[in-house]
């Protein structure tokens, strides 16, 4: 990794995780930064090298290509697996056919770290560990505090209509979906 360069960035202390990203010229939105590399290998092999329940915090390098097969950037991948996630991103991951790209999201300025919203897919019941295991450290004024996807907003139902009492209480089961991330990064994808 030490002959390893990026026309685009190099890495140095992030105040977000660790090492981060950095802009060493300006970049125009819509460039595409350097696409995301590594082994590619199936979910069930995902599950079996990193178990969320053994750590402490969240940290892999894993990002979901499409249902069955995933790039884990920590065997083979590139610099790319070093830009941190942020609620308030200024990249994006786009995937086409089976890769992820990093693309600008505005104009970059030189000495900027470079970020995008990992969204992480929710799948399954909550667990109480979540908020430790993926919570965000962005600083962001807009943290959501989580490095997961937002939850859907529910949509409203037709309005009751004139005059009719409202009721405050939920008939049992319809309750705000909420459901388990999946271990490894689900970015949205652009097509």
């Amino acid at each position: 990794m030490a002959t390893e360069r990026n026309p685009w960035f190099e890495l140095r202390r992030s105040a977000i995780q660790g090492r981060g990203a950095f802009a060493t010229r300006r970049i125009r939105r819509g460039t595409r930064i350097i696409e995301y590399t590594g082994e590619i290998i199936t979910d069930e092999e995902a599950d079996r090298r990193y178990d969320d329940e053994k750590m402490d915090r969240h940290h892999t390098y894993l990002f979901a290509v499409d249902v069955n097969h995933v790039i884990d950037g920590g065997r083979r991948g590139n610099l790319s697996r070093f830009i941190n996630h942020s609620c308030d991103p200024n990249a994006e991951a786009v995937i086409e056919d089976n890769r992820v790209f990093i693309e600008a999201l505005r104009t970059i300025e030189p000495g900027e770290e470079i970020l995008y919203d990992y969204q992480y897919e929710r799948d399954g019941e909550p667990h109480e560990s979540w908020d430790r295991l993926y919570a965000c450290e962005c600083g962001a004024p807009n943290c959501r505090g989580t490095i997961l996807k937002p939850e859907k907003k529910k949509r409203r139902s037709a309005k009751a209509p004139r005059g009719a009492k409202k009721s405050t209480r939920r008939p049992p089961g319809t309750g705000p979906s909420r459901s388990k991330p999946a271990t490894r990064k689900r970015q949205r994808a652009v097509r």
